[in-house]
């Protein structure tokens, strides 16, 4: 954004300094246009609170939250989502990074259940992550172990799909492997819903991204900032 505005501002110049009064109200009306078109742009930085979540939702994100992982899904029951992070320095948020990503393969779901192959709408904190992988520099308590392989009888596109994982705290216990079964809100809940590596389709309920947003998340997310994820489809979020 910064390079466009100054290239604008290169440009606006030349063309007034080119000649005369005509040219001086060009450069003018060029100018309103720009900073007409720099109003409708989404703002990225000192933001108020995190874009398009509605007070519901906003609330439930704690206080003492600096971190927050927004997944904003395409539709109700569309698949495609775009996940983007954000961080807090003092009373704003800044968005750091963005990535295409996917949910589950159904959408999403506001009372989510086992095998509805939706994800679940909602706020929820993220403290364990782990993979196949070894550690790339986690700031979260990290589990590596060969346990969290996809298996091998799924399609060979998912075979890495959880190389790294940052477990989503949904129906799980906190300070545990990502892997842990126990779930607190009992089975038919659902669970083991994970943030993941990108497989170019939708999930059984998780969030899946590039490896190169997992590596970003797994080495920036600090427990220290109490981070958290807002995920849903963008209709669900601003209810």
């Amino acid at each position: 954004m910064v390079v466009s505005a100054a290239a604008c501002g290169v440009l606006i110049t030349t063309l007034t300094s080119c000649g005369g009064q005509d040219a001086d109200k060009d450069g003018a009306r060029s100018a309103d246009a720009g900073k007409s078109k720099d109003k409708h742009k989404a703002q990225t930085v000192d933001l108020k609170r995190i874009p398009d979540v509605g007070d519901r939702l906003q609330s439930q994100i704690p206080a003492n939250s600096r971190q927050v992982v927004a997944v904003y899904g395409a539709g109700k029951d569309s698949a495609d989502s775009t996940v983007v992070f954000y961080t807090r320095t003092g009373t704003t948020w800044d968005k750091v990074a963005g990535w295409k990503a996917h949910n589950g393969k159904k959408g999403w779901a506001a009372d989510h259940h086992e095998d509805d192959k939706r994800s679940p709408v909602g706020v929820f904190s993220l403290t364990d992550a782990g993979g196949v992988l070894p550690d790339p520099g986690a700031l979260l308590p990290y589990t590596e172990s060969a346990s969290i392989q996809a298996p091998h009888y799924w399609a060979k596109s998912h075979w890495h799909d959880f190389d790294y994982v940052i477990a989503i705290d949904y129906n799980r216990v906190k300070g545990t492997a990502p892997n842990d079964p126990t779930r607190p809100e009992g089975q038919t809940k659902g669970g083991s819903i994970w943030l993941h590596m990108d497989h170019g389709s939708g999930t059984s309920a998780c969030v899946s991204l590039p490896k190169a947003g997992m590596e970003k998340l797994l080495r920036t997310l600090d427990p220290k900032q109490h981070p958290v994820i807002v995920m849903g489809d963008r209709a669900g979020l601003q209810t």
